[in-house]
């Protein structure tokens, strides 16, 4: 397992991306599978910065990477904010562009390119997702049905 601590601003996003994508750098994922990773993870740590701390560049976010044989988990923690992703209305998907919300896609996408999301907010002051990436999606239905 790695695990590093990133200042929460903006300007760390790419040093957080470039983190994750070096220890998967020799991972069976193939190129579609890094960009959903990135883009999930680009998304999951915009929105601590800008809802849990609210933008006020004072946070810190700590993330752990566990790749396996089947997949990676990525553990996103922090220490803002709690974050209630039931509270999140479903995307306006179907309406012309010009008058869809400009924000409202993050929790969306990281359900669409992620297999697994999941947020945690047992531990108190500690607010943490969990995202995971099979290599293969026969892999992601193989865990599903074990769990039921």
């Amino acid at each position: 397992m790695l695990t590093a601590k990133f200042p929460a601003r903006h300007d760390h996003l790419k040093v957080i991306s470039s983190f994750v994508m070096d220890a998967i750098k020799d991972s069976p994922f193939d190129e579609r599978q890094r960009y959903a990773i990135d883009l999930a993870l680009d998304e999951a740590c915009s929105n601590v910065i800008d809802h849990a701390y609210c933008g006020d560049e004072q946070g810190e976010i700590k993330i752990s990477l566990d790749l396996t044989e089947i997949g990676l988990s990525i553990t996103i923690q922090d220490y803002g904010t709690p974050f209630d992703p039931d509270c999140v209305a479903e995307p306006d998907l179907t309406s012309p562009l010009e008058t869809r919300s400009e924000r409202g896609l993050g929790v969306y996408l990281i359900h669409e390119l992620m297999d697994e999301a999941a947020w945690d907010f047992s531990s108190p002051g500690v607010n943490q997702l969990t995202l995971v990436k099979y290599f293969t999606p026969t892999q992601k239905n193989e865990k599903n049905d074990k769990s039921h």
